[in-house]
C-alpha cells in the first residue's frame, strides 16, 4: 500500500548541501522532506575544510554553532612548506586566514561524518522531516513534482511543490531529470587518510606544498587528529594500495620541507586510505522546472582545491534565497542561483587547473615556476587572485585574475 504525503520540499540526499539547505528552510518555516540513505554517516575520504568563504555562508545560514559543536576547529594560519622554500622562511610567510575576510575567524576544519549528523539534527530541530535509511527514489519534476521513496518495507508518495537532489555526484535524481553532467579526465589521483596521534603539528595550522613527486595537504583537529591527503600523477595509479598503504602513506609524508616530519611516522591510522581521480564536472543548468541540485548533484571542482564544502554552504543559501525572494519558485525565481554558480565554478575550476599546474608539475621547470609564483603573487593582485579564492572565494578577488592573459603570464613565470 502506498502512503500518501505532502510536504513544500523534497531534499534529496542529507548530506553537507541537503541537510544545510533543508535547515534553512525549515528554519523559515517551510515543511521540508529531507530523505537519506545511510542511518549511520560513514567516514570516507572527502572534503574536511570549510574556507573562509565557505565559513561566512555558514554563518549566514545560522549554521555556525552546531558544525563547531560537532568537532569543527578553526585553523588561522596557511604555512606553505614546499621544497621551494626553507621551512623559516615559510613561517614567516604565513598566510593569516583570519585576516582575509571581515570578521571570520578562519578556516573549519571538521569531520565529514560528524558534520553531516550534525546539519541533519539542526534540520530536524528546525522542524524538517528526516528519514533514514530509504531505498530506491523515484522524482519527478514539472508543474506538479512528487517523490516516491521506499522505507522500512513501505512505498510513500509526496506531492511538493520543489525536489531538490543533493544526492552527490552519482545522483539519481540528476539522471532522472535528464540533466547532463559534463566531466573532464582525471587531473590526477588524490588520497586521503584521517589520523591521530598527530600531537606536534599545530592545531591552528594547515598546509599545503609539494615535494618530488606528490603534492601534500594537512588538515588538523583538535586533540592531535588530522586529515593528511596526497596527490599524485595518473600514470602512478595503485602506487599506494596493497595491506601496507597505511604505513606507505605515513611513509611518503616524513618530507624533507616540513620540520620534524617524523612526526607522521608516530601518528596512527584511523581510517581508510583510498585515492580517487581528481577532475571537474558542470551541469548547464542545475535548476528545471519543480527541481533543483545543489552541491555535487549540480557539479564539483577538482578537489586539489578543497572547495567541496564551500560550494554545497553556498548552493544551499543562494537556493534559500531564490525561495525568499518568490512565493511562485517558478524556474526564473532561481536565475540569479543559475548564473553565480556557473561563474563561480568556472572561476573555481580555473583556480584548480592553476594549483595542478604550479603543484603537479614534477619538473625543474616547474619548481622554478612555483618559486617565482611565491615571490611574485604578494604583490601582484592578478596574479594573486586564483590563489587567494581557493580561501576568500572567486568573488572577493580582483575579476581579471582568471582572464587567460593573466593565466598565461602566470604560467610563464620562472
Amino acid at each position: 500500500m502506498v502512503q500518501a504525503e505532502h510536504f513544500e520540499a523534497v531534499i534529496v540526499g542529507g548530506g553537507i548541501a541537503g541537510s544545510a539547505l533543508a535547515a534553512a528552510l525549515a528554519g523559515d518555516g517551510h515543511e521540508v522532506l529531507l530523505l537519506e540513505r545511510q542511518t549511520v554517516y560513514r567516514d570516507k575520504v572527502r572534503g574536511e575544510v570549510i574556507n573562509c568563504w565557505g565559513v561566512a555562508e555558514l554563518i549566514e545560514l545560522g549554521l555556525e554553532e552546531c558544525i563547531l559543536k560537532a568537532g569543527g576547529t578553526y585553523v588561522d594560519r596557511f604555512v606553505g612548506f614546499d621544497e621551494t622554500v626553507d621551512p623559516e622562511t615559510a613561517r614567516a610567510n604565513a598566510l593569516h586566514l583570519d585576516e582575509l575576510l571581515p570578521d571570520i575567524h578562519g578556516v573549519i576544519d571538521v569531520g565529514h561524518p560528524a558534520a553531516c549528523e550534525a546539519l541533519a539534527n539542526a534540520a530536524e530541530e528546525a522542524g524538517a522531516t528526516v528519514v533514514r535509511g530509504v531505498g530506491d527514489v523515484l522524482v519527478s519534476g514539472g508543474t506538479h513534482p512528487h517523490v516516491r521513496y521506499e522505507h522500512n518495507d513501505l512505498e510513500y508518495e509526496v506531492a511538493c511543490r520543489l525536489v531538490v537532489g543533493a544526492d552527490g555526484r552519482m545522483s539519481t535524481v540528476r539522471r532522472q531529470l535528464d540533466i547532463g553532467l559534463t566531466q573532464t579526465p582525471p587531473n590526477s589521483l588524490g588520497g586521503g587518510m584521517l589520523v591521530e596521534n598527530l600531537d606536534d603539528w599545530p592545531v591552528n595550522v594547515t598546509s599545503v606544498g609539494t615535494e618530488g613527486d606528490l603534492l601534500y595537504f594537512v588538515f588538523p583537529r583538535e586533540n592531535g587528529r588530522a586529515r593528511l591527503y596526497l596527490l599524485h600523477d595518473v600514470a602512478q595509479k595503485g602506487r599506494f594500495t596493497g595491506p601496507d598503504r597505511h604505513t606507505d602513506f605515513l611513509r611518503a609524508f616524513q618530507l624533507r620541507c616540513i620540520p620534524g616530519s617524523d612526526m607522521f611516522a608516530r601518528a596512527t591510522p584511523s581510517a581508510v586510505c583510498a585515492f580517487y581521480p581528481m577532475n571537474d564536472a558542470w551541469t548547464d543548468t542545475p535548476v528545471v522546472p519543480g527541481a533543483a541540485l545543489v552541491g555535487d548533484a549540480a557539479g564539483w571542482t577538482d578537489p586539489v582545491i578543497g572547495q567541496g564544502l564551500s560550494i554545497a554552504l553556498r548552493d544551499a543559501r543562494m537556493v534559500r534565497d531564490a525561495l525568499r525572494s518568490s512565493s511562485s519558485w517558478a524556474v526564473e525565481d532561481f536565475q540569479p542561483y543559475v548564473e553565480e554558480r556557473e561563474l563561480r565554478m568556472h572561476r573555481l575550476r580555473i583556480s584548480a587547473s592553476v594549483r595542478t599546474t604550479m603543484n603537479m608539475t614534477f619538473t625543474p621547470e616547474g619548481m622554478a615556476r612555483r618559486k617565482a609564483y611565491a615571490e611574485a603573487w604578494p604583490t601582484d593582485p592578478a596574479l594573486a587572485g586564483s590563489r587567494l579564492a581557493t580561501f576568500k572565494g572567486p568573488f572577493h578577488v580582483p575579476a581579471e585574475s582568471f582572464d587567460p592573459e593573466v593565466i598565461e603570464r602566470l604560467f610563464a613565470l620562472g
